[in-house]
C-alpha cells in the first residue's frame, strides 16, 4: 500500500536556514505541501493553524525546544493527534528514548540524506494511515 504524497501537509520546525531549506526542498520535491518554523514557539502555531499530517520538530531550538514543544502539541486536543518525528544530532540513546516517551513517531539522526528523509517520512505516513485503517 502506498500513500498518495500530494495533499500531505508535513510541518518543518528547524532554526537552521540552510538545514530547514534543504528539508522544505527536498520534501516539496517529492510532492508534499510544507509548512515552515523557525523555533519551538511558531511550530505550535503553525501546527495549530494548518493541522498539518506529520511535524518534524528539531530537537534545539530557540523559543522552546522540540521536547517542549512536543509536550505542548501532546497536550492540546487540536494537534494531540499530529504525529512528531524529532531530528537531532543527538543521537545518545537517552535522548533518543526521551524524545519517544514524550510521543514522538521516531527520532532521526541528522546528518541525513535528503532521500532518506523522503523515504522515512512517507513510511511514517504510511505505517500511520494503516493504524488508523485509513
Amino acid at each position: 500500500m502506498s500513500i498518495k504524497v500530494q495533499g500531505k501537509k508535513v510541518l518543518v520546525a528547524e532554526d537552521e536556514p540552510d538545514i530547514r531549506g534543504l528539508i522544505v526542498f527536498s520534501l516539496e520535491f517529492a510532492g508534499y505541501q510544507v509548512v515552515q518554523a523557525a523555533n519551538g514557539e511558531d511550530a505550535i502555531d503553525q501546527a495549530e493553524r494548518e493541522q498539518p499530517d506529520l511535524i518534524l520538530l528539531d530537537v534545539r531550538m530557540p523559543k522552546l525546544t522540540g521536547y517542549e514543544a512536543c509536550e505542548q502539541l501532546k497536550a492540546r486536543e487540536t494537534t494531540r493527534h499530529i504525529p512528531v518525528v524529532f531530528l537531532s544530532a543527538l543521537s545518545q540513546e537517552a535522548e533518543i528514548r526521551y524524545g519517544l516517551g514524550l510521543g514522538g513517531e521516531e527520532y532521526i539522526i541528522k546528518p541525513f540524506a535528503p532521500d532518506e528523509l523522503y523515504h522515512r517520512v512517507t513510511a511514517i505516513l504510511e505505517r500511520l494511515s494503516r493504524q488508523r485503517g485509513k
